[in-house]
């Protein structure tokens, strides 16, 4: 298909899913973003441990805590026991959901802060391949898009390679 044509395909889509919307419908594609590309995801796993850290160490504070004989006012351990649990199960709701890059014909999405971004090809500066990790460098003023292997378990190689593709396809500079 031509670039116009998936254009105004888009266009009469987001008129759809409006229209659907207003009658209290689902909409047809979420996000307005067409889904034929490749996703590669990771998987976050430093984070979910450090939450589970604390939620041990304030637990055991508080178990601490609540075993000293002279103290004026002692704590409530069931409010312990509800602030570890729900440390434990912030940190089991983040290592479940799996953060990912899907490439696009046109476009790069991922989620940022439990929100769904989408860079097109015309607003991506460069791309960089390292070893370890993927740099995607926006032309707009934002932070850059970083994907590893260390922190969040990305198959940079395979990554790599799609968005090699990509940068070639749309006549983006990449570098490695």
């Amino acid at each position: 298909m031509s670039r116009s044509w998936e254009r105004m395909v888009q266009k009469n889509r987001t008129d759809l899913n409006k229209q659907r919307k207003k009658q209290g419908q689902s909409g047809i594609i979420k996000h307005g973003v067409i889904v034929n590309g490749d996703t590669y995801k990771g998987r976050k796993y430093v984070f979910p441990i450090v939450l589970i850290m604390l939620a041990v160490l304030y637990g055991l504070l508080g178990w601490a805590s609540s075993t000293i004989p002279d103290q004026e006012s002692p704590t409530s351990p069931v409010m312990t026991w509800v602030v570890t649990i729900a440390y434990i199960a912030l940190a089991v709701m983040l290592f479940l959901r799996r953060p990912y890059l899907q490439v696009n014909k046109d476009n790069v999405q991922t989620t940022k802060l439990s929100r769904v971004r989408t860079l097109t090809a015309s607003n991506i500066a460069k791309i960089k391949v390292n070893s370890g990790s993927v740099v995607i460098e926006p032309k707009a003023k934002g932070a850059n898009w970083v994907f590893t292997r260390l922190i969040n378990r990305y198959d940079i190689t395979a990554m790599g390679e799609g968005l090699e593709r990509f940068a070639k396809n749309n006549n983006i500079p990449i570098e490695k």
